[in-house]
């Protein structure tokens, strides 16, 4: 029977291992997972699995330096845990800033098991010298993204293509429903920092739609209850107690296929838009610092996945101080009243998707990981 210690340490993160733990349960039933997760890998796998995402997902460098003692902590507390546990295999579920250092920690401590890493930290982004490191530390890398396998390779790292868990995904998630016309969506992320940062620019921004467009419409997409509840509080501050009723929890994926237009917070959302067609606007703010830093080591000229896998802008981005509730404004006005300029924009986002694999992700992750499992 195989050991494996699991980590993964945001929302996207817990969805995606457990996908791939939910497969690798069918290659080898007995298999024992223990790690560092959230409620959908506790779903497959059992109480082995702390659940730690809730605190763990902060974005930004500023955000982070906030909690480096609990990090630090953890981080001992899971190299301990290792170590003395001895897994046959480590499975790094995205999250660099953490599983990187652990990755090289643990090697540095003498840990002769396997390190696996799947969904790629996106070094091609930001520290492009990095992969030499991870080459050495690593044993096999799996990425959802065709350009990567052909990056990491160059290091000497073995590296297996899956495909894009989302294109399967959305074959279970579409749904009949008709684009409303004039129905806005704005999906603000699912951290608060980034819905106290965004969410008041699109209140503002929608007073100004209203004023081209008088028979638009609202809906704001919680990713849970406590947002919910955070950004009802917002629009009373804000002096917007109407925006109370456009929020809707549970409904992201819905919400992308009935908008005619809308605005989605940088990251994973911004693809899974892309999957359902939505002509969006990517916006994107955190604090100066983190922004400051983020541009010395950024080295790319585009944010969103689906402008990088495109190598164009193909959805607008509307980043830090180029974002306010004027050119937010701008662009959904323009997306609700430019047909010709959706339907242009619904062909590139389909063109894009089409890149990233025709189904069953997961399951070529899982085989993956299982060819380097001692036979059990």
């Amino acid at each position: 029977m195989n050991r494996i210690f699991i980590i993964a340490g945001e929302l996207s993160g817990d969805t995606h291992a457990a996908g791939l733990l939910r497969e690798l349960k069918t290659l080898e039933p007995d298999m024992q997972v223990i790690g560092l997760g959230g409620p959908k890998m506790r779903e497959v796998v059992g109480d082995g699995v702390e659940d730690w995402v809730e605190t763990a997902g902060v974005v930004g460098l500023w955000e982070v330096l906030k909690m480096y003692r609990y990090f630090k902590e953890k981080m001992d507390a899971v190299l301990d845990s290792i170590l003395g546990q001895k897994p046959e295999a480590v499975i790094l579920v995205d999250y660099p800033g953490f599983n990187l250092r652990l990755a090289s920690s643990l090697r540095t401590a003498g840990y002769k098991g396997r390190i696996l890493y799947y969904i790629s930290p996106q070094v091609w982004a930001w520290k492009k010298g990095r992969v030499k490191t991870m080459a050495k530390v690593l044993d096999l890398m799996i990425c959802i993204f065709p350009f990567e396998k052909e990056f990491y390779e160059k290091s000497g790292l073995r590296t297996e293509f899956s495909g894009h868990p989302m294109v399967d995904r959305v074959v279970t998630l579409k749904r009949d429903w008709k684009r409303e016309p004039g129905l806005v969506g704005w999906f603000p992320g699912s951290r608060l920092n980034e819905v106290r940062r965004l969410f008041p620019i699109m209140m503002d921004a929608a007073k100004a739609i209203r004023l081209a467009v008088p028979t638009a419409r609202f809906a704001v997409s919680a990713a849970n209850e406590t947002l919910a509840s955070y950004m009802r509080q917002m629009a009373d501050d804000h002096g917007m107690p109407e925006a109370k009723r456009w929020i809707e929890t549970g409904t992201v994926y819905d919400l992308m296929q009935r908008a005619e237009a809308g605005a989605v917070a940088s990251g994973t959302a911004t693809l899974e838009a892309a999957c359902f067609g939505l002509p969006y606007t990517l916006v994107y703010n955190v604090s100066w610092p983190t922004y400051i830093i983020g541009k010395l080591v950024v080295r790319i000229k585009h944010l969103g996945i689906v402008n990088i896998l495109a190598k164009r802008e193909v959805v607008q981005e509307l980043v830090q101080g180029q974002l306010n509730s004027d050119t937010l404004a701008l662009a959904t006005t323009t997306l609700l009243t430019d047909s010709a300029k959706r339907e242009h924009l619904q062909q590139d986002l389909a063109d894009v998707v089409a890149t990233l694999g025709s189904g069953g992700a997961y399951t070529r992750a899982a085989k993956a990981v299982h060819e380097f499992l001692p036979a059990a």
